[in-house]
């Protein structure tokens, strides 16, 4: 059985590698082949990524080891003599984009369900599901389309620190929510504890890693070390959250970053480097599972029957994103670029809201039903259409800053500079 389910698996693979490739053709970002074959392929169309396999044991333990490997993308250029210029920038941006989000859509909805004698707490937890960015199509774009330059890096550090400020927000919403129903025994604290519980174990863990990595020599040798740790790490996430957390929400990709950022932070760069060309192809491979996983959820039948909300949701969100992006941007000087077009890409949102979205609909369920229903049925529909979408703006926010296809002109120039040194020069 399990054979079975990992060759339905490889076969959906090796589908949207070929569609990734077919669309690249096209001058479209490869992840959108990727998203619409899980579409495609899974439960709700042709099933071959079927419920079996992505409800099985193997799969999941697969899924959350990946999401850490993808995680390596993002924590290995959180290098601290990189950010210590734009750290500030940084912080400003996703802070006010992430909260510029939450209330544009709290608002929006608030107004809305005051005229429609909804309750208006809804209208707070459907802010607090969409501050939620998934960093794994934009990253995927970054990858495939060799994008380089402020927009980018800018990006790729706020992915990291906007899964933890929207964590955090949407944790402390719903506890709020949760306790105002009485619909659960979660604390605030505990709700805090799960969003910083991914950061500390991936940050410990990487300490060790980085202290370890010191003592050894030779690529071999180093990426077996952080490879070991690394499944570590995913092992130990796996145990508190099905055996110590009261909901099983870690983000595995937190862990992945903080993980990384920490022993990228402790080790030579050239060791480094010798780490990353072991592992950028398995990231390549883990951007393309972590992709389908988004997409073969998503029930295509719900394009047909998004309402009013889905619209007003989809709408809010995109305002509050790049409203929020700007501003941060503007008030500290970053570049034109950035200021333009980072918002457009932060539209992404399907994985993470759905997650959320299910955590929320078990608070609500029971003692209001029916606001469960409003909130899935908007979410649900709104992850679809807004994921289809927002591949095309993210791509298009990168190739009218000017950035698609300039990492390899980026590297050549840094070589080329670096012959020019003095120690260059005399080596």
């Amino acid at each position: 059985m399990v054979i079975e389910e990992l060759i339905r698996l490889l076969l959906t693979v090796g589908v949207a590698f070929v569609v990734g490739k077919l669309v690249s053709k096209l001058r479209l970002p490869a992840i959108l082949g990727w998203l619409l074959t899980g579409m495609v392929l899974g439960p709700h169309a042709f099933g071959l990524l079927d419920s079996t396999v992505l409800d099985a044991a193997w799969y999941g333990t697969a899924e959350h080891i990946l999401e850490c490997i993808v995680g390596l993308m993002i924590g290995t250029e959180l290098l601290w003599h990189k950010l210590k210029k734009a750290g500030k920038q940084i912080v400003v941006t996703t802070v006010t984009e992430s909260l510029g989000t939450f209330l544009v859509v709290s608002l929006v909805f608030g107004v809305i369900f005051l005229a429609t004698d909804v309750p208006v707490y809804l209208a707070f937890l459907f802010g607090g599901i969409a501050l939620a960015t998934a960093p794994a199509p934009s990253l995927s774009i970054v990858s495939g389309m060799k994008t380089a330059g402020p927009v980018t890096d800018t990006l790729i550090p706020m992915a990291a620190l906007d899964d933890l400020v929207g964590a955090a927000v949407f944790f402390v919403v719903v506890a709020l929510v949760s306790a105002n129903l009485s619909a659960g025994q979660i604390s605030v604290g505990v709700m805090l504890l799960i969003v910083l519980l991914p950061v500390l174990l991936g940050a410990i863990t990487g300490f060790v890693t980085g202290k370890l990595l010191r003592l050894v020599r030779g690529q071999k040798a180093s990426v077996a070390v952080m490879g070991a740790m690394l499944l570590l790490s995913a092992g130990l996430g796996m145990f508190l959250n099905q055996v110590v957390l009261p909901v099983p929400a870690l983000n595995f990709m937190l862990i992945g970053m903080a993980f990384s950022t920490a022993f990228a932070n402790l080790i030579p760069e050239k060791q480094l480097e010798e780490i990353m060309q072991v592992m950028n192809p398995v990231i390549g491979v883990g951007l393309i599972v972590v992709i389908l996983n988004l997409g073969a959820p998503l029930d295509y039948h719900l394009i047909f029957g998004a309402g009013l909300y889905t619209a007003v949701y989809i709408v809010a969100r995109a305002v509050g994103k790049y409203s929020g992006a700007r501003f941060g941007a503007t008030v500290t000087g970053a570049p034109v670029a950035v200021r333009r077009y980072l918002g457009l890409t932060l539209l992404p949102h399907s994985g993470v809201s759905l997650v959320f979205t299910g955590i929320a609909v078990s608070v609500l369920n029971g003692p209001a039903p029916e606001c469960a229903s409003i909130l899935q049925g908007t979410i649900a529909a709104a992850a679809v259409i807004n994921e289809i979408i927002a591949v095309f703006i993210a791509k298009k926010g990168f190739e009218w800053a000017g950035e698609l296809n300039q990492a390899g002109k980026r590297q050549e120039e840094w070589d080329h500079d670096a012959e020019g040194t003095p120690g260059a020069q005399q080596a």
